[in-house]
Order: structure tokens, then sequence, then C-alpha cells
């Protein structure tokens, strides 16, 4: 037999760093070390009882045929209301696309508008997949680092200078995985007002984590700050984050017609459409009580509270409160070039996660993951017990160095 030689999409792309975090830790437990996981981006609660009710009845009512590829009626509905009432904009149903997760909208965005050479300008830190993503589809990422001075968020200047007539698309992702950084109304209108000068680029706006926000009112969208660029933004969402649904699978995005067109066609080429009870289930969560997700933010609230606290406690580390979503991106270059017991140095943040990981069993990500170091990224949609054992296993690590 042959052997199998990988295309050079899937040779010039790597796994995501989460996923491989997430992998490694059920490894050591599986072995029997118990490990502090501060990992996982996807929270603990369980789905609510009526979303579930919502896809027990869709079964036993037969509902478990294909739909269309872009879903059942009823789904369109609640989707096109929800973005109307956060947003401002009406759409029609030509404009929507719904796919198995998010991540899954995202990736048949970019497999239907790029070309080889488009550049698509993702600014750092970023969710691990943005880059690979890009490449996978021939594109090239255009990395812009945006630190800590800024909020890690993106600059009209530095957006300006990023942008080059090959540019395709700017990704912004906002509550932002892994800073919980978020956007104002004016910093948008600012970063409008350079897209403006440039038609050839078009906006994915990445808004799943819209409804876990801890300031006043709701988060922002760009195409509520800035309307004059709706006809280039995708505006891409789901049901994961804010309703406990990570493995529904539900996705949606809306945009301009003639993108949506194309992206709908690939998915009827490939899963066809999402599953029927996911879409039943996501129609209960959308039109259904919205307590959950109130009552959730607050717990995260209260665990981002502690963490912050904790963290900041600890000498050489310094973080600052996520606005949104449910991440900590902490900054560990005050323990950098430190010694460990065993006689490592700490070069990097990839060395410290691996120490933490080893010395406190405690588990998190390397900011380089991120694309913007040195920090780590831990999550904090677990449990408070689990937060505060974390830190202070963190703690005895860093008080360990020399």
């Amino acid at each position: 037999m042959s052997d199998y030689l990988p295309a050079s999409r899937v040779t010039r792309i790597k796994s995501s760093a989460s996923v491989a975090a997430a992998a490694r830790v059920r490894e050591l437990k599986a072995e029997g070390i118990p490990i502090i996981d501060l990992t996982v981006g996807e929270p603990d609660f369980d789905t609510p009882d009526h979303i579930k009710e919502a896809a027990v009845a869709a079964i036993r009512d037969g509902e478990t045929k294909y739909t269309s590829v872009t879903g059942t009626p009823e789904l369109q509905t609640a989707i096109l209301r929800k973005i109307e009432s956060h947003t401002g904009h009406h759409y029609e149903r030509n404009q929507l696309t719904i796919g198995g997760g998010a991540k899954q909208v995202l990736y048949v965005a970019l497999m239907a508008s790029l070309n080889e050479g488009d550049e698509v300008i993702v600014p750092a830190p970023y969710w691990v997949s943005y880059p690979d993503m890009v490449l996978a589809n021939d594109g090239t990422p255009v990395i812009v680092p945006c630190g800590e001075d800024t909020g890690f968020k993106l600059t009209p200047d530095a957006l300006e200078k990023a942008i080059t007539p090959n540019t395709k698309w700017l990704i912004l992702n906002a509550p932002s995985n892994p800073t919980g950084a978020v956007y104002t109304r004016e910093e948008l209108q600012a970063l409008g007002a350079v897209l403006e000068e440039h038609p050839n680029v078009f906006i994915l706006t990445d808004e799943i984590y819209d409804e876990i926000h801890f300031g006043d009112g709701r988060v922002t969208s760009l195409v509520t700050a800035a309307p004059a660029l709706k006809d280039r933004i995708l505006l891409v969402n789901g049901v994961s984050k804010a309703y406990a649904m990570t493995g529904w699978r539900l996705g949606y995005g809306v945009g301009p017609a003639p993108l949506i067109a194309a992206m709908n066609k690939l998915q009827s080429q490939t899963s066809s459409c999402p599953s029927s009870i996911s879409q039943a289930a996501a129609v209960a969560a959308l039109n259904g009580d919205q307590s959950f997700v109130r009552d959730s933010v607050e717990v995260y609230r209260k665990r981002r509270d502690a963490a912050v606290e904790g963290l900041n406690a600890i000498n050489g580390l310094t973080v600052a409160p996520a606005e949104g979503a449910f991440y900590a991106y902490v900054n560990c270059s005050g323990v950098i070039g430190k010694t460990a017991p065993d006689g490592k140095v700490i070069e990097n943040d990839q060395d410290f996660t691996l120490y933490l990981l080893d010395a406190a069993r405690v588990a998190v990500i390397q900011g380089s993951a991120y694309g913007l170091g040195p920090y780590f990224r831990i999550s904090f949609a677990t449990s408070l017990e689990t937060i505060n054992a974390g830190v202070d296993s963190i703690s005895d690590a860093v008080n360990a160095l020399n």
C-alpha cells in the first residue's frame, strides 16, 4: 500500500493549541494524575432544561430529517429577530447562513472568499484557529500585535498600516478570546472610518461571546457603530457559549447576499445542513427564557474577580479584569528568566506553562499560541473552587522559582 501524502493545506497548518491542551489534560487524568484544568473554553453549566426538552420533543415528533441548507424557517426567524434586536439592522433570509457551530461558519466564509495571495488581517492576541483557517484556504494571515497598552485592541493607525491592495478580510473578535477585550462604540467608529477608505476590505466580526459582558448595556457590534460598512460585514455568532451548548454545534452568520450564497453552496456539498435536533434546541434557546444567560454572567463575574484578585497577588504576574468572555490573559513577564527548582530556566511563556503543569499540576495555555507573549490564558468557565485551587497552586509554584 502506498504512503499517504497529505495535501499542502494540511501540512501548512497546525493543530489547535487549545484542543491539544485539553487532550493532554485528559491523558494525564486518565493516567491517574490529578490536574487542575484551567484551559477549557466552554461553560461548565449544563444546557438549560427547556432547551433540552425542545430537542427531545423534536426527536419524538420525528423532526429528524434533512432540513434546508439554510436551516428551518423557525430557526431562521429566531436568528434574524435576535440580530435585528441586537444590532438595529434588518437582514433578509438570503443574507443568513447556519452551520455546525460558529467555527464552521468562519471556516466556510474563508473558503468561499480567499484566493492565493489574499491577505487577512488578524489582530493578536487572536483565537488560535484564525491564522490556520486562513492558511488552510490559501490566504496569508497578516498578524498585527495589539499590546496591553491598547487594551489588546486594534487601533486605527495599526489597521491603516496593515492594509494593502491584497487585503481581503479583517477579523475582529469581541469580546475577545483570549483577552476578554471589548471595543467601545467610539473605538469601532474610528476603525470604521479607516475601513470606509478601503472598499476592498471585508470584515468578519466574530461575536460568539457577545452575551457574556461585564459592562453596562450590550456589546456594540461593528455593524451598529459603522452602518455604512454593512454590505462588507459578515457577523458570526452561535449558541455555544451563551447557552452552554458547545456540543450541539450550531452557529450562524449574516452578511452580504452574494457571500452567503457562496457559503451555502459550499455547505450543500459538505454537511448538507446543520443537525435538525440542534436547530430545534437553538430555537428554544433564542426564543425562550433568557434568565440563564443573565444568571451565568453574574457567576462568571464572581469567578473573574476571584481569579484576577488571586493572580495579581502573585509576585511576577499581573492581569487586568476581562470586560467580556470568560478568560484571563495573564502577563507572566515577571517570571521569565527565573530558575525552577530542577535548574531549568524559564525562558518564555511556554516554558512557564509547562512548569505549571509539571510542578503545580495546573493546566493553562501559553500566550504564544495566541500570537502574543509572554502571557498565559486561563478560563474561568469552571467552578470557584477549581479557580481558587489553581491560583493557590500557581502561587506556590511561582514562589518556588529563584
